[in-house]
């Protein structure tokens, strides 16, 4: 593919991840970004490295685009809408790459020209300072199928990046979920990475919150068991390394709000819908909702 001119909005650890796939590529990347740095760090197991692309804090600095991939977080995502609507062409697609299952309607409200692609995924990485982030692994990315889908895995695809198009992406959605329902507030609750999963207890309550999740689920349309729900926390357990974290536990360290109304909400908001019972994520909400944003200690 020729070189193409991506903007990136936000920088936290996808929005590096990403700049960097897309730079490996050989695309120009922009970031767009509310606090400026001078330079984009990526830090991987394997090496560390500068990442050269464009730094902008202003909407009215932007050119032309081929692509917007958004980043933030989805309680972010009213954030950007001066960025959504500079870039807004109705030509560059604007790809929603957010955890959760509302990401076309997380930019509905802004009444955008662009077709928008829903992308989700997965990987390892936390921003520790503005400008830098850390990647613990590779990434892999699940988008919608279709043209711009096909398009944009071959537009990030590298060695570092395994992109791929789903038919089901309300299914790829709600199995993202369950990697998200447990560990991102126990974590986030209890200031612990992923070590507390191994906890006889916490694994219990695990079991019991993805078995809630798996039920949603399946009245939502998506095709999953609970055998998939055992997978996630096996997985978690035996692949992932104990001193990883999650995003919520990241941001809560970083004293910025959780996106817990759009994760453990979004399940319990569609549980009421369906009428049934979620005890477990209901409390978790709960918990979360009560806490307030303030910077703690590093861990």
């Amino acid at each position: 593919m020729a070189a193409q001119r991506i903007a990136v909005i936000g920088s936290g650890g996808i929005g590096g991840v990403l700049a960097e796939a897309a730079h490996s590529a050989g695309h120009q990347v922009t970031m767009c970004v509310r606090t400026s740095f001078d330079r984009l760090t990526l830090e991987t197991p394997g090496r560390t490295g500068e990442i050269p692309v464009s730094v902008v804090t202003e909407p009215g600095a932007l050119g032309e685009y081929d692509w917007v991939l958004l980043t933030t977080k989805v309680q972010d995502a009213a954030s950007a809408a001066g960025w959504l609507r500079k870039l807004d062409d109705g030509r560059a697609p604007v790809v929603v790459v957010q955890n959760g299952v509302e990401h076309r309607e997380s930019i509905a409200g802004l009444g955008l020209q662009a077709q928008v692609l829903p992308a989700l995924i997965y990987v390892a990485a936390e921003r520790v300072r503005p400008g830098h982030v850390v990647r613990r692994g590779p990434a892999t990315m699940q988008v919608e199928a279709g043209e711009i889908g096909e398009r944009f895995v071959e537009l990030v695809s590298t060695d570092d990046l395994s992109a791929r198009t789903t038919s089901d992406f309300r299914t790829a959605a709600w199995r993202k979920m369950l990697t998200n329902l447990a560990p991102n507030p126990i974590t986030a609750l209890t200031l612990r990475r992923l070590d507390v999963l191994r906890e006889p207890d916490i694994l219990d309550l695990s079991k019991g919150v993805l078995a809630e999740a798996v039920d949603v689920a399946r009245a939502e349309g998506a095709r999953l068991t609970h055998a998939d729900a055992e997978k996630v926390l096996s997985d978690y357990i035996e692949k992932f390394p104990p001193t990883n974290g999650t995003s919520m536990l990241y941001d809560r360290l970083a004293g910025l709000p959780t996106e817990h109304e759009h994760i453990t909400g979004a399940l319990v908001r569609a549980a009421d819908e369906h009428d049934l019972p979620v005890p477990l994520n209901r409390t978790l909400l709960t918990l979360m909702r009560a806490l307030r944003p303030m910077r703690m200690p590093s861990i």
